[in-house]
C-alpha cells in the first residue's frame, strides 16, 4: 500500500469519529497537506507533513505509517508524530483554557423572576 484516501487515514488515526467527519472537515479546509487545503479523496502518503484542525486543537504532524482501517487508540498513535512546536502549543493553549475555568462563576441555581426579566429586557425582547 503506497498511498490511502486522506479522510480514510484521518478515520483510521483517530483524529476523527467517523470518516464523513473527516471528510467534512476536508471539505471545509480545516486539513492542510504540506501547505495545501485538500479534498477528502487526496491520497496520503508516508512523510506527507498535515496540519489537523478539530475540536483537540491544531496539530501538525508527519505520516509514518498508512492504514485503512480503525483499530486500537495505541496502534493509531503509531501511524503519526506529532512535531514538538504542535504539542508545545496544545498544551499551552489546555493550560490557559484549564485556568479560564477557575475565574468562571456559574449562578447558584435558577434565576429568580426578577432576574428573569432583567435577562429578557436584556436581550432586547420588550
Amino acid at each position: 500500500m503506497t498511498s490511502v484516501r486522506i479522510d480514510k487515514w484521518l478515520w483510521a488515526a483517530r483524529f476523527f469519529k467517523t470518516r464523513a467527519l473527516a471528510a467534512r472537515a476536508c471539505e471545509l479546509g480545516r486539513i492542510q497537506s504540506n501547505g495545501q487545503t485538500v479534498k477528502p479523496a487526496r491520497e496520503v502518503r508516508i512523510g506527507d507533513m498535515l496540519r489537523v484542525t478539530n475540536d483537540g486543537g491544531d496539530f501538525h504532524v508527519e505520516v509514518l505509517l498508512l492504514s485503512e482501517v480503525r483499530g486500537p487508540a495505541s496502534v493509531a498513535q503509531t501511524l503519526y508524530r506529532e512535531t514538538e512546536p504542535s504539542r508545545e502549543l496544545r498544551m499551552k493553549v489546555a493550560a490557559e483554557r484549564k485556568a479560564m475555568k477557575q475565574f468562571e462563576e456559574w449562578p447558584a441555581g435558577r434565576p429568580s423572576k426578577r432576574d428573569r426579566r432583567r435577562i429578557i429586557q436584556f436581550r432586547g425582547r420588550a
